[in-house]
């Protein structure tokens, strides 16, 4: 599904994108990939940190493209996620694998579920790669934005 589509049917709004946006939600995720490696907290709020690098990446992504996923609607992760095939060009199977996380999170957040060590290592080892693809295509795509 498009942008465009996403925007007709609500799940998405408008967004003027600004640098200075872009790059606070940048700094943000790179804070929070730092977080996710501190081996002193659980493994849930490392986990979270990861995800939450994650989240900031596809929404830095959305924004460049003049885009920000609608709050006042339930899904704007899942849309958020979902949608960076379109937004940078992602790959299908990768982006499958970030919407596993989200679903991770939610039982983490939602049910109490605990998460396992390798499931940390998982989240970080995504998020760096989708902070790493996500600047290397703002320097391509939108380098008044990189």
């Amino acid at each position: 599904m498009s942008l465009q589509n996403l925007l007709e049917i609500g799940s998405l709004d408008k967004a003027e994108p600004r640098r200075d946006d872009i790059q606070r939600l940048l700094a943000a995720a790179e804070r929070n990939l730092d977080d996710a490696g501190v081996t002193d907290i659980s493994n849930e709020n490392r986990f979270d940190a990861a995800y939450k690098c994650v989240m900031q990446c596809a929404i830095a992504g959305l924004l460049a493209n003049g885009y920000r996923t609608s709050t006042s609607k339930p899904g704007h992760h899942q849309t958020a996620i979902q949608s960076l095939p379109t937004a940078i060009g992602l790959d299908k199977e990768t982006m499958v694998e970030l919407d596993e996380l989200r679903k991770l999170r939610n039982c983490d957040d939602y049910e109490g579920d605990p998460v396992s060590a390798g499931s940390v290592k998982d989240a970080q080892s995504h998020a760096k790669a989708l902070l790493a693809r996500v600047k290397a295509w703002l320097g391509e795509h939108h380098p008044g934005l990189a």
